[in-house]
């Protein structure tokens, strides 16, 4: 198995760079074979995730939406493997017997991106988080097992909802801005937070409260992670390195003086790459200690 044996694999390494580039930089620690397969996964995911960022309103989402669907299950040889991230995704679940169902999941999460529906609960904002972030996660620590079962379901639930709600947490001025909210509404009325007050760029007690609440959500999270990860075959590890970003970029929002309307808590390239490179040489050290 080499990676020429999966199509457009330049073109999918090329757009995860362009465009997730915390988990181009993850997969450069897997083996050249799985890093093509993973390439593709990561590349299907930037595909779905950034659909609102590529369409005019919900409706040509929801028909880009139902495109991949139908890519997705359609039979072997099919037109649809012209497309290069397409051909590419379907190889790798083919190759790798992904389930299905995983990637129509994430698609059906994604739904709620196109449109400016309030995130009713904590609890929907977990399963959101579950769907997209620890189902990717998922799929990539079996495509590292080579297609087998890691048993690393649970703690890729935990670690998927970390790696979200920080990621949220840092795109809320993003968000604010095109009146998109994903802090979660019951969180938001138990501090009194008016929505309005957030789109209009107003950073109050209030909401570094509700924000506060949600960063421990966050960390709680993470230390579940951590109290499993040790037992995660090593081999398996690059599918959890973007992980060890979460930690540093919650400390960045914690900080004195952090407006999280108006404040940067994006790490420089150099700092990302570093913090993922150690996390890659403490679970490496596992082998040779």
């Amino acid at each position: 198995m080499n990676s020429a044996s999966i199509p457009d694999v330049r073109y999918c390494l090329q757009h995860v760079r362009q465009h997730d580039f915390e988990r181009y930089v993850s997969l450069l620690y897997a083996p050249e074979p799985e890093r093509a397969a993973l390439a593709a996964l990561y590349a299907f995911n930037v595909e779905i995730a950034r659909a609102r960022e590529v369409v005019s309103d919900p409706m040509p989402g929801e028909i880009r939406f139902q495109w991949w669907r139908d890519a997705l299950s359609a039979p072997e040889g099919a037109e649809i493997d012209q497309h290069p991230v397409a051909g590419a995704v379907r190889t790798v679940i083919a190759r790798y017997s992904l389930p299905l169902s995983a990637f129509e999941n994430l698609i059906d999460a994604r739904v709620f991106d196109l449109y400016d529906d309030p995130m009713p609960g904590l609890s929907d904002l977990e399963g959101y988080a579950g769907e997209t972030s620890s189902a990717l996660i998922q799929l990539a620590a079996i495509i590292l097992a080579k297609g087998r079962d890691p048993d690393t379901a649970e703690v890729a639930g935990h670690a998927g909802v970390a790696y979200a709600l920080t990621g949220l947490m840092r795109a809320l001025p993003w968000h604010a801005r095109r009146r998109q909210l994903y802090l979660p509404a019951d969180l938001l009325d138990a501090h009194g937070v008016d929505p309005e007050t957030v789109f209009s760029g107003e950073t109050t007690p209030r909401l570094h409260n509700a924000l506060r609440e949600l960063r421990a959500v966050a960390h709680g999270h993470l230390a579940r992670t951590r109290a499993a990860v040790a037992n995660v075959p090593v081999s398996v590890v690059p599918a959890f390195l973007p992980v060890c970003l979460v930690e540093p970029l919650l400390d960045r929002m914690e900080a004195r003086g952090f407006d999280p309307l108006h404040s940067s808590a994006e790490l420089s390239a150099l700092r990302m790459q570093w913090t993922i490179w150690r996390s890659w040489r403490k679970a490496a050290r596992r082998t040779s200690a």
